[in-house]
């Protein structure tokens, strides 16, 4: 399995500083960046302008998630970007085989989400395009939102498939993570784990980074014994 990786998402950070909040996640694996277009999900967040300047100055690579509409048009241009990964959602993808190699082709890694009722099993047989799954844990559009458990089977279907395919995919998974909850998804084969108010509603957020990536270290260590 993939090293287990904690992506802090700046949904909950003070977005008037920006800048120093990246500082203050300096031992994440990735800044998890959050673009929403108030069309695919009802809420309005940031663009390829701002995603351009946070590249500029963080101290961790960049992971885009791209919860906008038509993301066959817009995807390439964060991977223009420099971006270190960008992730569209198969269901604002016309042709995500498509989508997923041009990314590539582009330098980024290709992450590809699916919302929570979004089945896994009709995207298993593009899994060799792919750099990343993310399995929503929560409706995707706002953060702070309780873990949705009903994804856990999915999360477990996905991972036995990765495992059987002998194909080298991270699984991601957003929303709700905390230092409970990321023992759950552990277990059930997810390895990337976006944690936004539990990362940023701490008092240090380099600590609880550390703390949340300890949890889920000895749950995926324990899964391998």
């Amino acid at each position: 399995m993939t090293q287990c990786c904690i992506n802090p998402s700046i949904l909950s950070a003070d977005f008037v500083n920006l800048e120093a909040e990246l500082q203050r996640i300096g031992n994440a694996d990735a800044v998890h960046v959050d673009v929403m277009d108030n069309h695919f999900v009802p809420n309005l967040t940031i663009g390829l302008p701002v995603v351009q300047r946070i590249q500029a100055v963080s101290p961790v690579p960049l992971d885009a998630h791209l919860m906008i509409a038509d993301a066959d048009r817009w995807a390439p241009g964060f991977a223009d970007a420099g971006l270190a990964s960008v992730t569209f959602h198969a269901e604002a993808s016309i042709a995500p085989v498509k989508l997923a190699r041009e990314l590539r082709s582009r330098g980024a890694k290709a992450g590809m989400a699916l919302r929570p009722a979004t089945a896994v099993e009709p995207y298993l047989d593009m899994l060799s395009e792919l750099d990343m799954l993310l399995i929503m844990t929560v409706e995707p559009g706002f953060g702070g939102q309780a873990f949705l458990d009903v994804t856990l089977p999915k999360i477990r279907r996905a991972r036995a498939a990765i495992e059987g395919s002998g194909i080298d995919v991270a699984i991601q998974v957003d929303g709700g993570i905390t230092e409970e909850t990321i023992t759950r998804a552990a277990e059930a084969g997810a390895n990337v784990f976006v944690a936004g108010s539990a990362v940023y509603g701490d008092d240090d957020p380099a600590a609880a980074i550390d703390r949340l990536r300890k949890e889920a270290a000895r749950t995926l260590r324990a899964a391998t014994e």
